[in-house]
């Protein structure tokens, strides 16, 4: 990436954009991993002099800016989680949601949290810990959790979640987390149930996995399943019609491209992805040929 300065003011844009999501650019600077409240005052104020270029591509990389940007278009598992997330934030509502893998669940999650207030997204992890997992929430939500223990993460996490309005969390590959890590999911549940969305989703792994925990009588999952509504809402798959939308607003109107696209998809926006940049990079190549 050149850090050209239309490529600054561009990551200034989407700065701007996501520090708007937070109270004061104080709580967006605490979710932002090595970035000052300071950074991201001279950056939004054009004092640029002093700031070094790994630190433009440390908050670029951070708040989302990519250099060749990827357009999103409406899916119908777009509108589909855009309807969940937005009804379970208005009522503070408990859900499980699952789909296949490669169907947009991140993307929407992605989407629907640069978009609204107080929406906050976990990508979890399976190598996370206890402590990881408290400190990656306190990150997101934005609170400074530098030598707090456990307990006061929790405690701190609990009091700005109530102090939001309508607050909603995403635990993306909520599948990857431990049993002893889903138990914070029940302790979060019984402390803010009513003040605050929680939205589990993940593959159909989830699903068996839960149903799983119950058959045994494993501790926590009678209860996880209770505060889900004893369902996961299963996603519908990619259509032929969602690769087309998404083929136009990345540039590809040739229908007998998107047709290639379509065919080689199995289903999977990943690949629909991989196969719309190799089409544009070969038109590409072709034209400075000529």
């Amino acid at each position: 990436m050149v850090l050209t300065d239309n490529v600054k003011k561009e990551i200034v844009d989407k700065l701007i954009a996501y520090c708007d999501r937070y109270e004061s650019q104080n709580k967006a600077a605490n979710t932002l991993k090595g970035v000052s409240s300071a950074t991201i005052s001279q950056m939004i104020n054009g004092k640029w002099k002093l700031i070094a270029e790994n630190m433009w591509r440390n908050v670029a990389s951070q708040i989302g800016w990519r250099e060749h940007e990827w357009n999103s278009a409406v899916t119908s598992n777009l509108r589909e989680l855009n309807s969940f997330y937005t009804t379970a934030q208005e009522q503070s509502m408990v859900l499980a949601i699952t789909a296949e893998a490669g169907t947009g669940k991140t993307w929407g999650a992605r989407e629907y949290c640069s978009n609204n207030r107080s929406a906050y997204l976990i990508q979890c992890n399976e190598f996370w810990s206890k402590k990881t997992f408290l400190a990656e929430l306190s990150r997101v939500v934005g609170i400074d959790n530098r030598d707090l223990t456990m307990g006061e993460m929790m405690q701190d996490i609990v009091w700005q979640l109530k102090s939001d309005n309508k607050p909603i969390i995403i635990l993306d590959e909520a599948d990857k987390l431990s049993d002893g890590i889903l138990y914070f999911f029940i302790t979060l549940y019984n402390y803010l149930e009513d003040q605050c969305a929680l939205v589990l989703q993940a593959t159909d792994y989830l699903e068996q996995r839960m149903k799983s925990g119950l058959r045994k009588n494993a501790k926590g999952f009678p209860e996880i399943w209770s505060r889900v509504g004893r369902k996961c809402i299963k996603l519908d798959g990619v259509s032929a019609d969602d690769i087309r939308n998404i083929c136009l607003a990345n540039g590809l109107t040739d229908e007998r491209d998107i047709e290639v696209v379509v065919n080689d998809s199995e289903g999977d926006f990943r690949r629909v992805k991989r196969k719309i940049q190799a089409i544009r990079n070969k038109r590409q190549a072709v034209s400075s040929k000529q």
